[in-house]
């Protein structure tokens, strides 16, 4: 009997093989990867850029703060045109704004033009990681059969893969053809995804929210309310006292209109009722900014406390990306996604007490050993959270949910960066980096106190044939 949910959003294009139909696999991983390696390839362009235009730090930031501010709005909303609309068209419609933006930033004439460039980067990359987990619940819902582990990992993989040569993909663009490059190589991508996407997604028919429209007043209250919350944490000060203020009356008018609206964009009620899915986001939360906060933080001061240069502090995090990769790449088959938030917040506290043995004079093994050290957890973690989301979540907002574990992601990251701002006020010293060890030793003791009591990750297990 072909299960309720496949009988609406059936496909309609062309017969389908028994299992996971692996033909999904190759445009499902390509879009996904979009988003990570265009956080990070800007990373070594941020200089040549701020020299071509006269632009300050200050100003180039943007390009980093408006991906950040795009994606983690866009992520969610376009989730949720996903579910509606099915995967198809808002892949195609995405993927295509990735190529745009690329042209954009390839013949931007002012960092303005740059930083709009990056907005619909942000919004263009959106779309394919919720599509992604969309198509891997219809699979399982089209076939009667969960979909292979290896489908959730190999997204999660890719993703880190690219985070991790980002950098230097975007140093070698850079060096064949200026930091505009970083921007144009966008555009074959662009090409690839909706080349792919057109021969092997399969077309599906809007579901009953769909024939009843969007929830547009309600995302924009969503929006409002985080853009709101993310623009005070990229820098909190007082005379910004006005931003939490917005968002938390930005806030309280979405719950209204949730609460009241036949189709919501989020089902505040069915979310509130979902302890175990909130819990994984409030994880992702505590873990990314740990997360983030290393990276920001130990990178800065690698390069001021102690005197190590951009290339060689680079270096010195290979460490923690070569141990995330093998640990994602070996257990990525294997859920047990207790066992891995148990072993990734305890490996989380170790290596955030570790830096606390780090300083001015300590030997490289150490610096070395405590990114390889915190790596781990980078590898446990996050594979873990995206497994639980996908066992926890409404299979008919599967797409707006995984967009919010990517929301709750880049809330760890501005996080982090505010947290690494206010124990850098002046200079990223030894003394600076103990107080953010200490922060990061308090939010992986809370990710521990969260995972350590939840019987229910113990029982979220494939379902059999």
């Amino acid at each position: 009997m072909i299960p309720r949910p496949a009988l609406r959003a059936g496909r309609t294009s062309r017969p389908s093989p028994a299992g996971f139909d692996r033909r999904l696999i190759a445009p499902m991983v390509l879009g996904s990867v979009l988003n990570p390696i265009n956080s990070s390839m800007i990373a070594v362009a941020l200089v040549p850029i701020g020299i071509a235009f006269g632009a300050p730090p200050a100003e180039t930031v943007w390009l980093v703060s408006a991906l950040y501010l795009a994606t983690a709005v866009g992520q969610p909303v376009i989730g949720r045109l996903v579910d509606t609309y099915g995967p198809r068209r808002l892949y195609l419609t995405g993927t295509a704004l990735v190529g745009v933006a690329g042209l954009l930033g390839a013949l931007a004439p002012s960092l303005g033009a740059l930083i709009a460039a990056r907005v619909l980067l942000g919004f263009g990359t959106s779309a394919a990681y919720p599509a992604a987990m969309r198509l891997t619940r219809s699979e399982a819902e089209r076939t009667g059969r969960d979909s292979p582990a290896g489908v959730l990992a190999a997204l999660a993989v890719a993703a880190q893969t690219v985070a991790v040569v980002g950098p230097a993909l975007g140093g070698l663009l850079i060096g064949l053809g200026g930091w505009r490059a970083v921007f144009t190589v966008n555009v074959p991508l662009s090409a690839a995804c909706l080349v792919l996407g057109a021969l092997r997604l399969p077309r599906t028919r809007p579901s009953h929210g769909g024939r009843r429209g969007a929830d547009l007043p309600g995302m924009a209250l969503f929006a409002a309310m985080l853009v709101a919350l993310m623009l005070f944490l990229m820098g909190p000060r007082l005379e910004r006292w006005y931003l939490p203020l917005l968002a938390a009356a930005a806030a309280a008018a979405f719950a209204l209109r949730e609460l009241r609206t036949p189709d919501p964009f989020i089902d505040l009620r069915v979310l509130g009722g979902n302890g175990p899915l909130l819990a994984t986001y409030l994880r992702q939360l505590l873990a990314y900014t740990t997360s983030y906060a290393f990276m920001y933080g130990y990178t800065q001061w690698l390069e001021q406390g102690r005197g190590l240069s951009a290339a060689t502090a680079g270096l010195v995090l290979l460490p923690l990306s070569a141990t995330a990769l093998t640990v994602s790449a070996l257990t990525g088959r294997r859920e047990a996604v207790r066992a891995k938030l148990l072993t990734g917040s305890a490996l989380q506290i170790a290596g955030s007490a570790a830096l606390l043995l780090v300083g001015a004079g300590s030997p490289a093994w150490l610096l070395l050993g405590v990114g390889a050290l915190l790596g781990v957890p980078q590898g446990l973690v996050g594979l873990a959270a995206q497994n639980a989301l996908y066992r926890q979540a409404d299979p008919e907002r599967i797409a707006s949910a995984a967009g919010l574990l990517r929301t709750f992601m880049y809330l760890g990251a501005l996080g982090a960066s505010a947290a690494t701002a206010a124990f850098y006020p002046h200079h990223a010293d030894t003394a600076g980096l103990h107080g953010l060890a200490l922060f990061m030793l308090a939010g992986s003791a809370l990710l521990l106190a969260t995972t350590v009591p939840d019987r229910s990750l113990g029982r979220l297990t494939p379902r059999k044939a």
